[in-house]
C-alpha cells in the first residue's frame, strides 16, 4: 500500500478552493495524467455519487469510476476508485487560515498485478506527480480571477 500526503495554503477562501476541486470536471486542469472526467449524474455532487475519468498511468490510457466518500462543503471531500489500474482512496482537508485555504491531500494507492513494476517505483512517480498537482492547483486558484462554482454550467455547455 501507497501512503502520501501533500498540502498548501492557497491564497484563496475555502469556498472557492472547496467549489473548484470538488468538481471532477476541473480535474484534467490540475491533476497530471487525467484526460477528462465528468458526473454520471446530474446534479450536484454528495456523498454516494460517481464519476468517471479517462486518463493515463504511467504511458497505459485507462477509465476509472469512482464514488465520492466524503462531502462535507468547505471543509472535507473524498473518493475511492471503484474501477481501474489503481485501487485508491483520495482525501482532501480545507482549513481557512487568515482569509487564505490550507489544503491537505491524502492518497492510499496500490496497483495489484497491472503495473509490471515494483511498489517502490510506483511510490516515486506518484509523490512527484502529486507535488506537481499541488504546486498547479495553487498557480490556477491563485492566478485565476473565475468563481470557481459557476465553471460547472460552462462545463456542460
Amino acid at each position: 500500500m501507497i501512503n502520501l500526503t501533500s498540502s498548501a495554503v492557497i491564497h484563496r477562501t475555502v469556498r472557492q478552493v472547496f467549489d473548484f476541486v470538488s468538481i471532477p470536471e476541473n480535474d484534467f486542469r490540475w491533476h497530471y495524467g487525467t484526460l477528462a472526467a465528468s458526473r454520471l449524474a446530474e446534479g450536484s455532487p454528495s456523498q454516494g455519487t460517481f464519476f468517471r475519468s479517462i486518463g493515463h498511468v504511467l504511458g497505459r490510457r485507462n477509465l476509472s469510476t469512482f464514488e465520492v466518500t466524503e462531502y462535507e462543503p468547505n471543509r472535507k471531500y473524498g473518493f475511492k476508485s471503484l474501477t481501474g489500474p489503481l485501487h485508491s482512496k483520495t482525501s482532501y482537508i480545507l482549513k481557512s487560515v487568515s482569509g487564505r485555504t490550507r489544503i491537505n491531500i491524502s492518497i492510499q494507492a496500490s496497483a495489484p498485478n497491472f503495473f509490471q513494476l515494483n511498489e517502490a517505483r510506483l511510490r516515486k512517480t506518484m509523490e512527484k506527480q502529486l507535488k506537481e498537482d499541488v504546486a498547479r492547483l495553487k498557480d490556477i486558484l491563485e492566478t485565476n480571477t473565475t468563481d470557481f462554482r459557476d465553471n460547472q454550467d460552462a462545463i456542460k455547455k
